[in-house]
């Protein structure tokens, strides 16, 4: 079993992942979804978060990546960051969504210099826009983004397009599809709820409507 296939088994079994097609989650956009991720959990579980600091690792190493420094995104790319450089015995700094509104009203916490290489950390793309955000503000002091690593993506068009016109590119260590296989693989979905969750991979805003206008009859 790969690295995909393992680490979704793992955040499905400690519900970092959840599955609901039937009774499909509210995101914050307001988007109906039939996943929730939650890798903040992977944090309480030392097998998990060391598969995922390792996964990074490894990854960096076949590249044969050569980083300066680690940089995480705020929140939730923040733990994994720090875990990371770490075990690769770099500096780490992050990234917050905004600059603070008191002292020094920085936007980036720790050394952070121009001409460093830098790896960026992020828990999850979905439209890969606050991971972006960060690199640009990376970019802005001069600061090579090497590439953006991630636990999970759900592989959508639209962060494709974003990362595209960013002329940036990223790595996740599991996705959607993957996810998909190993849970209709290990009996976690239904052959039902295997093509409903497909169909919400073709078209999520699509299919969010759909359900909408079908419960709202």
């Amino acid at each position: 079993m790969n690295i995909e296939q393992s680490l979704a088994s793992k955040l499905l079994s400690i519900e970092a992942i959840k599955l609901s097609p039937s009774d499909p989650f509210t995101w914050a956009s307001g988007l109906r979804s039939p996943i929730y991720c939650d890798n903040r959990l992977s944090l309480s579980y030392p097998e998990v978060r060391n598969m995922i600091k390792l996964g990074f690792k490894k990854t960096i190493e076949e590249h044969q990546y050569t980083p300066d420094i680690i940089i995480g995104v705020a929140t939730a790319g923040i733990p994994h960051g720090a875990l990371l450089a770490d075990a690769m015995d770099l500096p780490f700094a992050y990234v917050r969504s905004k600059s603070k509104g008191h002292g020094r009203q920085n936007i980036i916490e720790g050394h952070v210099a121009a001409g460093m290489k830098a790896i960026v950390i992020e828990d999850l793309i979905s439209t890969g826009g606050s991971c972006l955000k960060a690199v640009e503000v990376l970019r802005e002091i001069d600061v090579e983004v090497i590439n953006v690593f991630s636990i999970f993506t759900y592989n959508l068009g639209t962060a494709t397009e974003n990362f595209s016109r960013a002329n940036c590119s990223y790595i996740s260590l599991t996705n959607y599809p993957s996810l998909l296989e190993t849970a209709k693989a290990d009996g976690t979905i239904s052959e039902e709820d295997y093509i409903v969750l497909k169909e919400w991979y073709k078209s999520p805003q699509a299919w969010s409507q759909q359900f909408t206008e079908i419960k709202s009859q």
